[in-house]
């Protein structure tokens, strides 16, 4: 492989650009529709009100469809999730979430993307929120907003992942079935929080912070990002092979430091701070829905070697994993990205899934 073909390989996989409506809606699926819902007095887990929470969202189909919640990951917003190793694997005619069959939702959780955010103007006074909360946004989102009372699915990747495991033991009743991917049902722990905290504490240390009041984006940001990106995402072999050389590998850190990178730093440290609290294990049991887990063998935030899911599994009746094989093709933690990785076993696990009642 050559060092441009890496490139471009790392561009497409590793940095995960925002994708316009153009590109969204040349997919073989209907074209994407945005709206906004406004949760009025929405109560933090801190005790903290703000009197209108602004929540975006995405839909693809038609309302009268089985309603499919999709959660994208850190950092992402809906618009993450509309590119071709996504919907243009899941939401066309025949794929596994046809919208001509569902109603897919696909929100900007709190703190992301058209969603209140701390970048709206509260900066570093905006509600310390966690997972509990954003999960607490989309519920009021989808009944409120949408007049949902049932969801077919509840499906999400990465942050989105562990979500769906939130929806699964807070709401247990709400939905048939439960996908979570590159995730585990476990509090932040080992590697995965450590590396977090890392990129949070060298943005807080950075004196262009100034505590969240800062007139121009601090300069570790865009450099702690690259770090945590390249640690904990990409897969070792995808990775050796497309730098095998320090040479190659110099030039792609160049690309990723030189990539555009428009995020906002108080936004940034909120989103990973917000899984500080993260952890649903003590919970487990209270899951009802059909529940397939997909994970990836070389998963650097979640290694399945130390035991984790299989311990964790044992507790959810029926619960099912699929631990997609490492190899060049794979990308580490962004694995479950791709979802021709995956399409398959979910069309299979949806046909089996009963309807349950209200």
């Amino acid at each position: 492989m050559t060092i441009a073909s890496a490139l471009r390989l790392a561009a497409a996989a590793l940095l995960l650009p925002l994708l316009t409506w153009t590109a969204a809606s040349a997919a073989d699926y209907p074209e994407p529709k945005r709206g906004t819902y406004v949760a009025r007095d929405f109560r933090f887990h801190t005790g903290q009100v703000i009197p209108e929470l602004k929540l975006s969202y995405v839909t693809i189909g038609n309302p009268t469809g089985e309603p499919v919640l999709v959660l994208h990951g850190t950092a992402g917003s809906a618009a993450n999730m509309l590119n071709p190793g996504f919907a243009g694997e899941l939401f066309g005619a025949g794929q596994p979430l046809d919208a001509a069959k569902y109603f897919i939702i696909i929100p900007d959780a709190i703190g992301a993307g058209q969603s209140s955010k701390p970048s709206d103007g509260l900066r570093a006074q905006f509600p310390r929120y966690n997972y509990d909360d954003m999960v607490a946004g989309h519920h009021r989102l989808v009944t409120e907003g949408l007049g949902i009372r049932r969801l077919r699915l509840v499906i999400g990747n990465s942050m989105g992942g562990m979500q769906t495991w939130v929806w699964g033991v807070t709401h247990p009743d709400f939905m048939d079935a439960l996908v979570p991917m590159a995730s585990q049902p476990t509090e932040m722990s080992s590697r995965n929080w450590m590396m977090r905290r890392l990129i949070i504490d060298t943005v807080r240390n950075d004196p262009a912070w100034n505590n969240g009041n800062y007139t121009t984006q601090p300069p570790s940001l865009r450099v702690a990002n690259a770090f945590y990106g390249i640690a904990t995402n990409g897969g070792t072999l995808a990775y050796q092979q497309m730098a095998p050389t320090r040479e190659a590998a110099d030039k792609l850190l160049d690309a990723r430091l030189a990539a555009p990178f428009g995020a906002d730093a108080n936004d940034f440290m909120y989103q990973w701070d917000a899984s500080r609290d993260y952890n649903p294990a003590p919970r487990l049991e209270r899951i009802k829905a059909a529940l397939l887990v997909i994970n990836s063998a070389d998963d650097e935030r979640n290694p399945p070697e130390t035991g984790i899911m299989d311990r964790e599994l044992k507790r959810v009746a029926g619960a099912r994993l699929l631990l997609i094989p490492a190899s060049t093709e794979t990308r580490g933690h962004g694995t479950t990205g791709m979802a021709r990785l995956w399409k398959r076993e979910l069309q299979e696990f949806l046909a089996q899934v009963p309807r349950r009642a209200m």
